[in-house]
């Protein structure tokens, strides 16, 4: 298993906008599991599991770890993915409810360490753009490095990812400001 995999593909973004194949990646990441075992946890039947199961396969995220009896255990192909594909209108509609639910995110572990919000919805709608505007100009680096199929690890990827930003630094000062300006230290 790799550590992480970066997803520029929109083929493979599709694959994971479904909710029930986004549930199955977060269910493997615990531990390896077969078709019965998800189908459980998630209640569906056994077939629809299967089906999302292949789908996960063939775009390369999920990978058949073994054979128990007549079970399959399957596992994902990295710990960690970074889904980064160039703006697609066929995933533009994900990609944007995902910048909405990561922005929220963001926020929300501010709140959570003490930090009182002067205006939240405010700060979500900025966090989303910040990352919105990061991603897309971000998108012909991290598409080179995935196709050049670099293995990295977690911390090379939290490196990389901190690298991308400061090269757009000088774009985002105002924004950066702004966002400060909202954010109250205890």
């Amino acid at each position: 298993m790799r550590e992480v995999l970066i997803i520029t593909e929109p083929e493979k973004v599709k694959v994971l906008s479904e909710g029930t194949r986004l549930k199955i990646l977060q269910l493997l990441r615990d531990r390896p599991m077969t078709v019965n075992e998800l189908s459980d946890i998630l209640g569906k039947d056994r077939t629809t599991i299967y089906r999302h199961i292949k789908m996960l396969e063939n775009a390369g995220l999920v990978e058949e770890l073994e054979v128990q009896g007549n079970e399959r255990v399957y596992s994902r192909t990295a710990r960690l993915y970074l889904i980064k594909a160039d703006p697609d209108e066929s995933v533009e509609k994900f990609r944007q409810a995902y910048l909405q639910v990561e922005a929220e995110k963001l926020v929300q572990i501010l709140e959570k360490a003490g930090f009182k919000i002067k205006n939240r919805e405010k700060l979500v709608k900025l966090a989303k753009e910040v990352l919105d505007e990061i991603e897309i100009n971000s998108q012909s680096i991290l598409k080179r490095i995935s196709q050049a199929d670099v293995d990295l690890t977690e911390i090379e990827l939290f490196h990389l990812l901190n690298m991308l930003v400061f090269m757009q630094s000088c774009e985002l000062c105002g924004k950066a400001q702004e966002a400060r300006h909202m954010i109250e230290d205890d």
